[in-house]
């Protein structure tokens, strides 16, 4: 008997925006992510959970033995810990976005949330994986959720939770990067535009995809779109743009604003593109760093978005408040955060409320 996949009974990934049950972090311990600075991104972190922990439930994956410490930072961070979880696994990193749990829900009568479980490889780039490949799996099985293992063809499928943006109707995004160039961070080889597009359709209900071109440089996962276009409501999305023409960021953004401006949504109605900034190139010492405003993250009670100490992080604050005024928008010091490659949304992934 065929496996029935997700989409066929009736389940879909929501939007960010919708109702969490609950946040998920990975608490940060590997300390090749922040050279020297590890102490104080658990400061960063306290504030992050400070913040989600007003609206949802945090659910925080870490070893035993570094839970009292944890407990520590977050009170004196004055989070509320009555809204947090300590979760015992053993991890490789902390960017749970990409080997956390990536949730789709039916509704109706009796509304299900469940896992789709999707393998992860450190962005086909890092040798320690194993331990988070095994985190999805597990917060399915102790949760007693249903769980889907991604397959095509009978294969296990590569894919981060980064890599795609839904508006819970139906449209995702995704780059070509990302998942189409078969020679750099490869995630699965052999696997067509048309053979991606059905594992979008058959596990997270996207039924109509929009593919972006390149991502940001400095992005180490090869272009995950959640550094480059996000949606703030179900028919509009935000893209950041590099006004500077000499920046190696102008081109590749200017392209994807160009594609944006003959897709359609999955009603067939065109979304409203509206342009988000970049800040000025962020560096440690060879690197570029990803520093990006699309990399921010809709909680139930505020949108935490990464701020860099920079004059655009007023425009960006402004632009995103504008757009969304159902719960604050809040900057969240990220200059330490992007160190590791990363920001808030990359650290996080949510928990959809059942209902």
């Amino acid at each position: 008997m065929p496996v029935q996949t997700p989409a066929a009974l009736g389940f879909a990934m929501p939007a960010e925006w919708e109702t969490h049950e609950a946040t998920w972090l990975g608490w940060p311990h590997c300390r090749s992510d922040w050279p020297g600075k590890l102490g104080a991104i658990e400061w960063v972190y306290g504030e992050i959970v400070r913040k989600l922990a007003v609206g949802e439930k945090v659910r925080i994956v870490i070893d035993r033995a570094r839970e009292a410490r944890a407990r520590r930072v977050l009170a004196r961070a004055h989070a509320d810990l009555g809204n947090v979880e300590f979760f015992h696994c053993a991890s490789d990193r902390g960017w749970s976005r990409d080997f956390g749990p990536v949730c789709v829900r039916r509704p109706g009568p009796r509304p299900e949330v469940a896992v789709v479980k999707f393998k992860f490889t450190a962005w086909a780039k890092y040798g320690n994986w194993k331990k988070d490949d095994r985190i999805a799996a597990l917060v399915a099985k102790r949760r007693r959720m249903r769980m889907f293992p991604v397959l095509r063809n009978g294969v296990p499928v590569a894919l981060e939770g980064g890599g795609i943006e839904v508006n819970g109707r139906g449209t995702l995004v995704a780059t070509e990067e990302c998942f189409l160039d078969q020679e750099t961070q490869c995630r699965n080889p052999g696997m067509s535009r048309a053979d991606y597009e059905r594992v979008f359709f058959d596990y997270l209900g996207g039924r109509n995809v929009l593919w972006l071109g390149e991502g940001i440089v400095g992005d180490d996962t090869h272009g995950h779109v959640d550094d480059l276009c996000r949606f703030v409501n179900r028919d509009t999305l935000v893209l950041v743009q590099e006004k500077n023409e000499a920046d190696i960021n102008h081109r590749p953004l200017r392209d994807n604003w160009e594609r944006l401006q003959d897709v359609r949504l999955e009603d067939g109605s065109k979304p409203d593109v509206i342009a988000l900034p970049m800040p000025a190139p962020i560096f440690y010492d060879k690197w570029r760093l990803p520093a990006s405003y699309a990399n921010f993250y809709f909680a139930n009670s505020a949108v935490l978005v990464p701020t860099f100490n920079d004059p655009a992080d007023r425009e960006a604050l402004g632009i995103l408040g504008e757009l969304v005024r159902d719960r604050p928008v809040v900057g969240i010091h990220a200059v330490d955060l992007v160190l590791g490659f990363g920001t808030l949304h990359c650290l996080t992934q949510q928990q959809p409320a059942r209902g």
